[in-house]
């Protein structure tokens, strides 16, 4: 059976600009600001919340199956996606439009300038859950907002668990549609940040968000992750990276993880340890698509950290 990996499909144009932002802003000039900064570093990407979890998920041997809606441009994700064995059945494009694409220029600061290009991915709900076969759990990660709305109730109303993980969409949304996405969730998956964003909006506190659910897990950077449920509170531990290179795409990383443990049945320490390794592990390499192991070596690396064998 298939996990169906509900989000977006992008590209992630990363620029550095070798100087640092403030340089060249006159701060009493904002109001007609014109400016160009000349970026000698850059890099492509592939990208999107369905992406990277699908991409992580096939690394750990199971079964993703994204969905989501992209552009005539989308041929070189096409290629990558397949030589992983990533199904597309789900993925629809659209000739008319661009493969939705974030263009990120970064200072020595760290200091970030991004623009988001939504393109296809403003037809997300021309998908629909209901018409795919041999699902057996799901995502609903950010994506179009009508896409969103009608995969957690498609998902609801077929009997098919699945997380919630409004994630940079949640501002897309009000108290009343979010207070509607937890109640059809099985789990609700946020970092702590969204977290108490989430609580603000819905007008929940934690015990009456983990009392509609089954887990409310929220992620905690390098402090790890904590998991909610009705019955208990687990405090994760983390898993230490060898270095540092790029956090970029962690989150999903984890919510691989997630899906995987659950999807196998094993208890809630277990799955968030396994979270917080596949984070650890894509830390340690630039972009969101480009670490490599397959099952065994995650396996080992899990008993390594952990001390007990999956």
């Amino acid at each position: 059976m298939s996990a169906l990996i509900c989000g977006s499909l992008a590209y992630d144009t990363i620029m550095v600009f070798p100087d640092q932002f403030k340089n060249h802003i006159l701060p009493d000039k904002v109001h007609i600001l014109n400016v160009s900064f000349l970026v000698p570093r850059m890099r492509r990407e592939f990208g999107g919340c369905a992406g990277n979890i699908a991409y992580n998920l096939k690394l750990l041997g199971g079964d993703p199956l994204p969905m989501a809606t992209v552009g005539q441009d989308f041929g070189p994700y096409r290629t990558h996606l397949e030589a992983c064995g990533i199904r597309l059945d789900c993925v629809r494009v659209f000739e008319d439009q661009f493969t939705p694409q974030c263009f990120i220029t970064t200072d020595l600061d760290n200091n970030q300038i991004t623009a988001f290009h939504p393109g296809a991915m403003s037809n997300s709900h021309s998908n629909h859950v209901r018409d795919v076969a041999g699902v057996s759990f799901g995502i609903v990660a950010p994506d179009g907002r009508d896409g969103m709305l009608q995969n957690s109730k498609e998902f609801a109303e077929l009997g098919i668990p699945f997380i919630f993980d409004p994630g940079q969409a949640m501002p897309l949304f009000n108290g009343e549609e979010l207070r509607a996405f937890i109640e059809q969730a099985d789990y609700v998956v946020v970092n702590d940040y969204e977290s108490n964003l989430l609580q603000t909006r819905t007008g929940w506190d934690e015990k009456q968000i983990v009392s509609r659910v089954k887990a409310y897990i929220t992620t905690l950077g390098p402090r790890g992750a904590i998991i909610h449920t009705p019955e208990e509170t687990y405090t994760i531990p983390p898993a230490y990276e060898r270095r540092v290179t790029d956090p970029t795409g962690c989150g999903d990383a984890f919510r691989a993880g997630l899906i995987f443990g659950i999807e196998k049945g094993y208890d809630w320490l277990t799955i968030g340890r396994m979270g917080n390794l596949m984070g650890a592990l894509k830390v340690e390499h630039p972009g969101t698509q480009n670490q490599r192991f397959d099952y065994a070596e995650f396996a080992e690396q899990f008993r390594q950290q952990f001390g007990y064998a999956l």
